[in-house]
């Protein structure tokens, strides 16, 4: 049941994702399409279907209520509606799918469903009973079978085969035999019917009430299901859908054999005398099996993986490139001329490396479903702060490690929260007075840059006046230094500091003393780093920059002393011999150096982390220049050993009792020689050695 729920809830979640998508973009059209009512009707259907057989009524009735409303829109079409129906009809979808999503993290929560559903399934009856001008159960009953479920209970024409197929007029008929002991054959059958609707393939089938009666088991385990398609494209199409399905064991396809006229026969048999036809029509003549016949049906090409089972295979994959590292940097073949070996390490290597790029690339998923979720929430704000707003979306197809892409959802709606809120002007007639046009924008990118992903949230509002910011900071006795001495770089980054808001009141988006400095953490804690930059009058850009993936870096390995370290080579920007005529000391006696026409203090690791080294004199070690954020300084090491691709461990949990991820260092590695590389935090590096000095 585990699988199967969690199976459920991927699915269910997926298909409320495109609804939302669907929604959005059909509110910017200002109406559905056909398509757009074909497809609701579809997700409403297969959400329907799979929570009756998981059994969560709740999620069931709120489904099967809205597939009944777009049934009804779906054949008497949406020329009928008015404008005011159709906004109101976006606001009920909105609102029911805003129920539904409620309902699922229930069940991710491991918490009991709602018992009571009647609001949302009352206003979804008012507005059909509204729309359609009676009473909305003539409309829910004939939703609640739709025609490519059933055919209608009294349909003339020939009739051939078996007895108790439905009678109608169509070339050939499918019999679909399951394998046996797969159990619960009738909701196989309903997800069967569930994939020729999704492909639009026109057809009825026997049992018909394969999703609300489980009677139809034994029958189906005796006699098989039939799909009797419309035409003969129809047939081709459905063997092929079915054939993709599992547990299905045989797939024949029969001629229709017309027979004489005949009075028109119900199809509503009761199960025994289903059962009494299904025995004697044997006996009648089996018809000729046609030449399409298969036992073997063809697999998905797709499958969905639980995300603890690639981490599984990630650390296995961070091991193999440990133990083949240990393997040739082996000391007792070191000096060796073992050609054979040198060859087949060589290979060992580039295999190693090709499947650490597919482990690394089966976690990757683009970032489109964070950044269409923003949509809703645009949608939603611009409504309850009547600002016309359009969010803009670039760069949805960049990929990033699942993980790291579920970690800034949060930042990133917040971010777009405070632009709505308190970044767009709060009227049209201030925009216009500023020169700027009447719509507002908010344009959310991501970009690739080597090793991490840049995403911005940019938009073309007031602006932030960074005196109010820095005139409230002094207030709140946050300034570390005279105020005349910050730069407008470092007044933006006070906005991060924990409590600090320019929100005067409490909304119900924003001024909740929960502000940017929440961003800033989470960001951090994926690897990432912030920043704002902002000019008055034309608008703010919050920028993330993030590591493509936290389980494997391109680090260059250094040594202070006996001791061995790793810096991330994505804050590496140089690397140099520096001279003593070079360095000078500021008015605290601390060092500095001049690069590129800038001078960057000069941070000593064996001081700061107090290791004996005889590599004391600037001329003997080797400076690197690194950069996080909008930090930017010199480390001073002994040597430089050697670039590597290291496998990140996380520090052991006891270690946390020492902050010892407030000291400048955020993981370790393992070395070829079984050694452990402790890995550099480069930005809080800086700042704990600014404390200490």
């Amino acid at each position: 049941m585990d699988n199967m729920l969690e199976m459920y809830l991927y699915e269910t979640n997926t298909l409320l994702e495109q609804l939302d998508e669907l929604l959005i973009e059909a509110e910017k059209n200002e109406d559905f399409t056909t398509n757009d009512v074909n497809e609701i009707f579809r997700i409403m259907h297969t959400i329907k279907g799979s929570s009756a057989m998981m059994e969560f009524s709740t999620l069931m009735e709120i489904a099967h209520h809205i597939e009944d409303l777009f049934f009804y829109i779906r054949e008497n079409g949406l020329d009928a509606m008015d404008k005011s129906h159709k906004s109101d009809l976006f606001n009920l979808m909105f609102q029911s799918t805003d129920m539904l999503r409620k309902e699922v993290e229930k069940l991710e929560n491991n918490e009991p469903l709602s018992n009571n559903i009647d609001s949302v399934i009352t206003d979804i009856n008012s507005f059909l009973e509204k729309i359609s001008g009676k009473g909305a159960s003539a409309a829910g009953s004939s939703a609640s079978a739709p025609s490519a479920d059933t055919a209608s209970d009294t349909v003339s024409g020939s009739t051939s085969g078996p007895d108790f197929l439905p009678q109608g007029d169509y070339p050939q008929y499918i019999k679909v035999m399951f394998e046996d002991g797969c159990g619960m054959e009738n909701l196989r059958a309903f997800m069967l019917v569930t994939a020729l609707h999704d492909m639009d393939v026109p057809f009825v089938c026997y049992p018909a009430d394969v999703e609300s009666s489980s009677d139809t088991i034994d029958f189906i385990q005796e006699h098989g299901f039939y799909i009797c398609p419309a035409t003969a494209e129809a047939v081709d199409a459905a063997v092929a859908i079915i054939k993709e399905n599992n547990n299905v064991e045989t797939v024949e396809v029969f001629e229709h054999q017309k027979a004489p006229e005949q009075a028109p026969a119900t199809q509503t048999a009761s199960a025994e005398t289903v059962h009494k036809q299904a025995s004697a029509s044997p006996a009648a003549g089996s018809p000729a099996p046609a030449a399409s016949a298969s036992s073997a049906p063809a697999k998905q090409s797709l499958i969905s993986v639980s995300l603890s089972k690639l981490d599984s295979l990630m650390a296995i994959v961070g091991e193999i490139v440990i133990t083949e590292s240990m393997v040739t940097s082996s000391p007792e073949i070191q000096n060796l001329k073992l050609d054979s070996f040198l060859k087949s390490t060589r290979q060992l290597r580039k295999l190693t490396d090709d499947l650490q790029d597919i482990a690394m690339s089966l976690r990757m998923v683009p970032v489109s479903g964070t950044f269409q979720k923003m949509n809703r929430i645009v949608r939603d704000m611009k409504k309850k702060l009547n600002k016309d707003v359009r969010l803009t979306i670039e760069g949805e197809n960049t990929e990033v490690d699942k993980s790291i892409v579920d970690s800034i959802s949060d930042p990133i709606m917040h971010i777009v929260r405070n632009s709505m809120d308190h970044g767009i002007e709060p009227t049209t007639e201030e925009r216009i007075a500023a020169g700027k046009p009447a719509q507002a924008e908010i344009i959310l990118s991501a970009t690739h840059t080597g090793s991490e992903v840049i995403i911005s949230v940019k938009d073309d509002g007031r602006g932030m006046d960074t005196s109010k910011i820095l005139q409230k900071a002094e207030r709140n006795g946050l300034l570390t230094k005279p105020s005349t001495e910050y730069s407008q770089k470092e007044i933006l980054s006070l906005l991060m500091l924990p409590g600090f808001s320019t929100n005067e009141e409490v909304t119900e988006f924003s001024g909740r003393g929960v502000g940017m400095d929440v961003v800033k953490k989470n960001v951090e804690s994926v690897g990432g780093v912030i920043s704002i930059t902002s000019e008055l009058g034309k608008g703010s850009c919050t920028t993330l920059k993030i590591p493509l993936t936290l389980a494997i870096v391109d680090g260059m390995e250094i040594s202070v002393g006996d001791s061995i370290f790793t810096i991330p080579i994505a804050n590496i920007r140089q690397s140099f011999k520096a001279s003593k005529e070079s360095i000078i000391l500021d008015a605290s006696g601390n060092e500095i150096i001049k690069c590129m026409d800038e001078f960057y203090p000069i941070v000593r690791i064996h001081n700061l982390y107090n290791i004996e080294t005889e590599i004391t004199n600037i001329e003997d070690g080797i400076l690197i220049w690194v950069e996080s954020s909008d930090k930017s300084y010199c480390l001073f090491v002994d040597e430089l050993l050697g670039e590597q691709q290291v496998v990140v461990k996380p520090l052991p949990a006891y270690l946390s009792n020492f902050n010892i991820k407030d000291s400048g260092i955020s993981g370790c590695t393992i070395l070829g020689d079984g050694n452990i590389s402790i890995i550099l935090d480069i930005l809080n590096l800086y700042l704990v050695s600014q404390n200490q000095y």
